[in-house]
């Protein structure tokens, strides 16, 4: 697959932003707009950059984790957040909130839906890498297959180049014609010699 430099580059300084980016949707998206599925559609997002600039093999070096563990590990973790309040007498998706003040940071709130939204999150993401896990390798080879088909490109300089770098004329003309002609024009001439000297 062909890689273009800027393309390339591009991705490059975005994607580690927009990780960034979607982590935070992740975090507050209990008190403020944004949620695991939110910040999981935006690092999917990320990683179909990834995609566009180097191919299926950019986002296996992204994650070195299998698509189908990641979406099974996500999954796992939001049905046991579901159902352990079951288990100490409460409700289904019942949640609670945990407070703590750590040095330097102050006071701290979590909430037990946040490991909810993390397994939505990782769903999201296991769901996209399977996608491309399936059809990226057949999307690369038949770019593969189509690139040696389209012709070579040419530069303005080569089509257009000085009259002086071209082959010399010379190779155009065949040498046998042109002796050809010039012995027949010669022995017309000497004919007409002849012709004039002798007497009537």
């Amino acid at each position: 697959m062909r890689r273009l430099l800027v393309l390339d580059v591009s991705v490059r300084l975005l994607y580690p932003s927009i990780i960034v980016l979607s982590l935070y949707f992740l975090f507050s998206g209990h008190n403020q707009p944004g949620g695991g599925f939110v910040g999981g559609l935006t690092a999917a997002a990320a990683i179909s950059l990834r995609y566009v600039s180097g191919g299926v093999t950019a986002v296996r070096r992204s994650f070195r984790l299998e698509p189908w563990t990641v979406l099974g590990g996500g999954l796992a973790m939001s049905v046991g957040t579901a159902i352990f309040p079951m288990l100490l007498g409460g409700s289904i998706l019942e949640h609670g909130t945990f407070k703590a003040h750590p040095p330097l940071l102050g006071e701290v709130k979590a909430t037990s839906a946040l490991p909810f939204d993390v397994g939505v999150y990782f769903i999201v993401i296991g769901l996209v890498l399977m996608i491309f896990e399936a059809f990226g390798d057949d999307l690369d080879d038949e770019l593969e297959m189509i690139e040696p088909l389209r012709p070579p490109a040419t530069t303005v300089r080569e089509e257009y180049r000085p009259l002086s770098q071209h082959a010399p004329a010379s190779m155009w003309l065949d040498d046998d014609d042109g002796d050809g002609d010039a012995e027949a024009a010669a022995d017309g001439a000497g004919g007409a010699t002849d012709d004039g000297g002798m007497p009537s």
